[in-house]
């Protein structure tokens, strides 16, 4: 049984539709706004892999080799790396939100405060 992902037009999130055989049309509507205009997506093919694996390839020395904890481009840069590799636990349109807002300096800097504690 298929399963075919969707992205509103309206809203742009992501409707996921479970169909019994591949020639079967279905008529499909966003599960979070209603709205009736929808396109399918590509689906990532999918090769589970360990966590062990996962965090293996993280140890990789060159993960980390030209990041910059001042630099907001280079800390997105990396977030995306981790997201890659840590799968659909951190991925989709909050995720990628959040990503942009680190790299375009959106977070107030005061909450960096206390942080020389550590």
């Amino acid at each position: 049984m298929p399963i075919y992902e969707y992205e509103c037009a309206k809203c742009h999130r992501r409707t996921s539709v479970l169909t019994t055989r591949v020639s079967e049309r279905v008529r499909v509507r966003c599960g979070h706004c209603g709205n009736r205009k929808l396109n399918r997506l590509m689906s990532r093919f999918a090769m589970p892999r360990s966590e062990e694996a996962r965090l293996d390839s993280l140890g990789d020395a060159s993960t980390f080799s030209d990041y910059n904890e001042r630099d907001p481009k280079s800390i997105g840069k990396v977030m995306r790396k981790l997201g890659r590799e840590m799968g659909d636990e951190m991925s989709g349109p909050d995720f990628e939100q959040a990503i942009e807002d680190v790299e375009s300096g959106a977070l107030d800097e005061s909450s960096d405060a206390g942080d020389d504690d550590f």
